[in-house]
């Protein structure tokens, strides 16, 4: 049987789409921003 695609790890997801990983790039900040003028109630999901 063929194991699954989504194995979770949840260090590693942190360190990628974090907060403080939004925070640090121009790009991830532009993320962060849009996300706060939609209104979302959570700005990153990790």
């Amino acid at each position: 049987m063929k194991k699954g695609t989504f194995q979770p790890h949840v260090i590693p997801r942190k360190r990628k789409i974090g907060f403080l990983a939004r925070s640090a790039s121009p790009s991830g900040r532009k993320i962060l921003r849009n996300r706060r003028r939609k209104g979302r109630k959570f700005l990153t999901r990790a």
